[in-house]
C-alpha cells in the first residue's frame, strides 16, 4: 500500500543511507512559512550528509515515502490535514485522506519501506499527570516492537520526563545520550535525569543498532541528540512558560491529540518566538546527526 518516490526505492534497493522524516511537525508543530522553510532545510541537510531524505505522509489516503516540495507545501498550509497516529492510518487510508504522520506511525511506515533510521524533533512520552489522565504517547508503545533509530532532542519538555525514562526502560528501549551523560529535554540540554547509556560517534549508534537487532531483539533505539548551545533555552526559563502553557490548556480543556501542538504554539507566544528558533535549530541538528548514523548504518 506504500507510494515509494523513486529515489527513496533506488537508494534503499542499492544500499545507500536513507533518512526517515516526520510531517507533523510541518503540519501541526510549526507555523507557516516556517513550517515549509524548515521541512525543505532538513532536507537539504540530510542531502548534504550523504544519506537521501524521506519524508513521510499519508497522501489521498495513500501512505507516501518521499514528498515533492508540491507535497510539502500541501502539509505546510492545509488546514484539513489530519494528524495521524497509529489508531488513526486505518481511518485516514479508508477514506482517502490527507495525514500528518506522528513519530509512531512515521516509524512504522518507515519500517515498512525499510528505512531504520528516523530523524524528529522531540519524542512523545508520558504526560504530567497521567497517574488520573493516563495520556501516554503511542511514541512508547511504538518504540517497543518497530526497529527504527530515532534520533531527537529528547522527549518533549512538557511532558513527565522521569515517568517517560521510566516507560522507555519498561518496553526494554535502548536510551542513548549522544555526547552527554544528561538526558536533554527539547528545548535544553539539562532535564535533571542521567542518559540510561552514552555513545559519542555515528559509528557508535550504528554499531548498537546491528548488536540489538541481530540479537533478535525487535523494537526502536532512542538517540538523545541535545539542542545545540547556543540554541537552548535554559531548563528554569523554559519550565516556567511550561507551567504557564499547561495552566492556559487546562482552562481551556484541551486533551488528548490537540495537546501537544496547543501547548508548542503557546509556547511560541509566549517565548515571542525564540521557542520556534529554537525547535528549527534542534531539527537541523538532528538531521546532521541522522544522516550520519545513516551512512554508518548503511556501510554495515
Amino acid at each position: 500500500m506504500l507510494t515509494i518516490t523513486d529515489e527513496v526505492r533506488d537508494a534503499l534497493a542499492s544500499g545507500q543511507p536513507v533518512v526517515a522524516l516526520e510531517s507533523t511537525i510541518i503540519s501541526h508543530g510549526m507555523p507557516y512559512p516556517q513550517n515549509v522553510e524548515m521541512a525543505r532545510t532538513v532536507e537539504g541537510i540530510v542531502r548534504e550528509g550523504g544519506a537521501v531524505p524521506a519524508t513521510i505522509a499519508v497522501l489521498h489516503g495513500r501512505p507516501t515515502i518521499g514528498l515533492s516540495a508540491d507535497d510539502l507545501e500541501l502539509l505546510a498550509s492545509d488546514d484539513s490535514v489530519i494528524k495521524v497516529s497509529i489508531r488513526d492510518l486505518p481511518y485516514v487510508v479508508s477514506r482517502g485522506l490527507h495525514g500528518a504522520t506522528t513519530v509512531a506511525s512515521t516509524m512504522r511506515l518507515a519500517a515498512l519501506a525499510g528505512i531504520r533510521v528516523f530523524v524528529t524533533g522531540g519524542l512523545g512520552g508520558v504526560h504530567r499527570g497521567a497517574e488520573t489522565s493516563y495520556d501516554v504517547s503511542a511514541d512508547l508503545t511504538e518504540l517497543s516492537t518497530t526497529s527504527v533509530a530515532v534520533v531527537c532532542a529528547g522527549v518533549k519538555s512538557i511532558l513527565d520526563i522521569g515517568l517517560t525514562l521510566e516507560k522507555l526502560e519498561t518496553l526494554g528501549v535502548p536510551v542513548l545520550g549522544y555526547g552527554t551523560d544528561e538526558f536533554p529535554s527539547f528545548f535544553s540540554r539539562s532535564s535533571g535525569f542521567a542518559a540510561p547509556m552514552r555513545v559519542d560517534s555515528p559509528a557508535e549508534v550504528a554499531s548498537l543498532m546491528r548488536a540489538k537487532w541481530d540479537l533478535g531483539l525487535d523494537g526502536g533505539v532512542v538517540v538523545a541528540n541535545p539542542i545545540p548551545a547556543a540554541a537552548e533555552i535554559p531548563a528554569d526559563e523554559i519550565g516556567t512558560i511550561i507551567d504557564q502553557a499547561l495552566a492556559d490548556m487546562d482552562r481551556l480543556g484541551i486533551r488528548g491529540k490537540d495537546a501537544t501542538p496547543y501547548l508548542l504554539g503557546r509556547i511560541v507566544e509566549i517565548t515571542d518566538g525564540a521557542s520556534l528558533k529554537a525547535n528549527i535549530a534542534l531539527v537541523e541538528h538532528n538531521a546532521r546527526l541522522g544522516a550520519a548514523i545513516a551512512r554508518e548504518h548503511a556501510a554495515r
